[in-house]
């Protein structure tokens, strides 16, 4: 579980977060949602200790992530998992090479031991096999999954991801979505998305956080979304005109 509570962000003059509270649950996949620049990225910064907050506090369980130590801050985040949205792999690295790079960074680990890790990742993302291949001759989905697989070779309990479809084709989105909701359920991982994509919202999103002008605008489920009456909700799920015209043809 992580908790933000009443987050307030600014750069000089600017106040882009405005009293942010939202609690992200265990074992679900927790949504942010919004327009560009609502402060869905600044949030989630600040959420993995990239931004310090202006005021408020963030919580990891029942610990306060902003009055940690170096030492202290070290230990929550070899709990945590991120993957980025451009994949962040290492050209010069074959695929086994970037998902063991976590292991080299921060555990004593055996090779052996190492290994075994990387091909068990391997298979939870469905890439046995390509080990030794590098990310200039794997597709952008291959790539997202290799990120995917590096972002869970720690074995986290939090897990970030930002915009995880970023560049990809509806179908391999769809995949990427199932994979994430797939390993957020069977390791009980705190999972934290930043996000536009509006077939996300739809079939992953148990817990979502809708921001508006750098304030909480509405909070909900994938279930709630098409029921709501909220005007600011509405105005972003239905911003395509294709959505409108789904829209009213479900009300007739």
């Amino acid at each position: 579980m992580i908790r933000a509570e009443n987050i307030f962000k600014s750069f000089g003059d600017t106040e882009v977060l405005k009293g942010i509270d939202f609690l992200f649950e265990e074992s679900k996949t927790n949504l942010i949602i919004g327009k560009s620049g609502a402060g869905k990225t600044v949030l989630l910064k600040i959420l993995v200790g990239l931004f310090e907050p202006t005021e408020g506090h963030i919580w990891y369980d029942d610990v306060d992530f902003c009055t940690l130590d170096k030492k202290q801050l070290q230990e929550i985040r070899m709990k945590v998992g991120m993957l980025f949205q451009g994949n962040a792999l290492f050209d010069s690295m074959t695929v086994e090479e970037n998902i063991r790079f976590p292991l080299d960074m921060f555990t004593k680990m055996t090779f052996k031991e190492k290994q075994m890790r990387v091909d068990s990742c391997l298979e939870k993302v469905s890439l046995e096999g390509s080990n030794v291949k590098f990310p200039s001759e794997i597709s952008g989905g291959m790539q997202k999954r290799v990120g995917i697989a590096r972002a869970i070779v720690l074995n986290p309990k939090y897990l970030f991801c930002d915009e995880p479809n970023s560049g990809l084709d509806p179908k391999t989105s769809i995949t990427i979505d199932e994979l994430i909701s797939d390993i957020t359920k069977e390791f009980k991982i705190t999972t934290v998305i930043n996000t536009h994509d509006m077939n996300s919202v739809m079939e992953i999103g148990e817990n979502i956080c809708l921001l508006d002008k750098g304030k909480l605008a509405w909070q909900g489920n994938k279930n709630e979304v098409m029921d709501s009456d909220n005007e600011t909700l509405h105005n972003f799920i239905f911003a395509s005109p294709f959505l409108q015209r789904l829209k009213k043809r479900a009300q007739q």
